[in-house]
């Protein structure tokens, strides 16, 4: 076994909040049939008999890596897998950005405790509600 995969496995059994564990491994092998992956290398797989679709992420589970043709297929809002019906994404969606909040990168607008600048003043357009 690799170093990589010592982790990945001692990781499924100590934690469940990091992302599989083994009893997602054992749930899906006794009824999951593999219906497809996408380019982050989830693997996705359904359970015909109680209609229901997994996910098991690479790494730490993080449900925004999922791409919008596949999350479409997992809220079953369609039943054709994207795999097959070669998913086009539509000129405005956004290729996946790793959520950044909590980290260095995380975006900090001007008048925030953790940025440099001074907050925009209000132009009038707002008002207070008052209890009065």
């Amino acid at each position: 076994m690799a170093q990589s995969g010592i982790k990945q496995f001692l990781t499924e059994i100590l934690s469940w909040w990091g992302g599989n564990t083994w009893g997602t491994r054992l749930w899906i092998k006794r009824f999951g049939e593999y219906v497809g992956s996408d380019e982050f290398g989830n693997r996705y797989y359904q359970d015909k008999k109680a209609n229901r679709r997994y996910v098991t992420y690479v790494g730490y589970a993080d449900a925004s890596t999922i791409p919008p043709g596949w999350h479409g297929w997992m809220h079953h809002r369609t039943d054709v897998v994207p795999t097959e019906a070669r998913y086009e994404p539509r000129p405005w969606e956004k290729p996946h950005q790793k959520n950044l909040t909590g980290t260095a990168e995380a975006y900090r607008p001007d008048g925030s405790l953790l940025n440099k600048g001074e907050r925009p003043r209000v132009t009038g357009d707002y008002q207070a509600w008052s209890p009065e």
